[in-house]
């Protein structure tokens, strides 16, 4: 049994390695969580070079903090554990230049808010590959990678994904000059998300902007909301009477079934999505023979070969 602990660097090596055999266990009673004043169990501040792999597990229980979180810790690995039933975020990444995850699993408890698997935050240079982030209900959980304000030139490859919220760039707006850029998703599977490709933005928050993002080569297994852009998720009263500005996002190689009618939604803000490119998009019910619509409001692009029509994007 572990209880919270906090590491802070810089540190005198270079290269610090934990291996993870077995299983590390979090406390199991209240009173036996002290310590953990930044949210988390298992903290890392300003440690660079750092590896934590092997094939254990780290398990949490009980509390509401953040089972694993890093802050400042530039060129991270990760690889090969499997994070447990934390009953907050899994893993959370702020302000990290340098990350690479590989065949990390993450399987979130049933009946769980707020769940996310992996969070990014003011982080670039980001490569998230060959991993499974798995949810037990449609009830429980939360999105299996997103990423917050601050990200860029992150790569998501060869990841399975469900059921949970599927892969969300954002949601921003809570500040200003919120961003996120070059982000590339691709040979995704998800299977019984709520959502999958999603970029959501809070409606009257703050100026920024998301562009520069790429969904590629994906594979749907009942998924609801399989592509969705919503810059109405949820209204922000008193925050401001911004909006965040979405260019340049590429859907490509979209296959598979969608568990809602409406498979594509592009829900832009005033300043509509621009740029925005569907190219060999096949998208079909569930319901055999049901057919599949999308819905478009302020945004423009364009589409070919796509199935369902999206009619605000010009076909080529």
């Amino acid at each position: 049994m572990v209880k919270p602990v906090q590491f802070d660097g810089p540190c005198n090596s270079k290269n610090i390695v934990i291996q993870v055999d077995g299983s590390i266990e979090a406390p199991s009673t209240i009173g036996e969580w002290t310590g953990c004043e930044l949210g988390s169990w298992l903290g890392f501040q300003n440690v660079k070079g750092l590896t934590i792999k092997g094939a254990g597990v780290i398990r949490e229980r009980i509390q509401r903090t953040r089972a694993l979180h890093f802050r400042y810790c530039d060129e991270l690995a990760l690889s090969g554990f499997t994070s447990l039933n934390s009953p907050n975020k899994h893993i959370m990444i702020h302000g990290s230049n340098g990350v690479d995850i590989s065949s990390v699993h993450v399987y979130a408890p049933q009946y769980s808010p707020n769940t996310d698997g992996i969070v990014l935050s003011g982080s670039t240079r980001v490569n998230i590959f060959n991993s499974v982030i798995k949810t037990e209900s449609l009830a429980s959980g939360d999105d299996c990678i997103a990423l917050k304000s601050g990200c860029s030139f992150v790569n998501i490859s060869r990841v399975a994904c469900g059921p949970g919220h599927g892969i969300s760039v954002g949601s921003l707006g809570r500040h200003p000059n919120d961003r996120v850029e070059e982000v590339s998703v691709r040979n995704v599977v998800f299977y019984g998300t709520q959502n999958g490709a999603r970029i959501k933005t809070f409606r009257g928050g703050c100026n920024g902007h998301i562009r520069g993002i790429s969904f590629m080569n994906i594979r749907l297994v009942q998924a609801r909301n399989p592509i969705i852009i919503d810059q109405h998720y949820f209204s922000r009263r008193h925050a401001g009477n911004g909006e965040i500005k979405v260019s340049d996002v590429t859907f490509r190689g979209f296959r598979g079934t969608s568990a809602s009618d409406e498979a594509i939604i592009l829900k832009c803000s005033n300043l509509w999505c621009t740029n925005i490119v569907m190219d060999h998009v096949n998208i079909s019910s569930m319901i055999p023979g049901k057919p599949t619509y999308s819905y478009c409001e302020n945004a423009n692009g364009r589409s070919s070969f796509t199935t369902p029509d999206v009619p605000c994007l010009e076909k080529q």
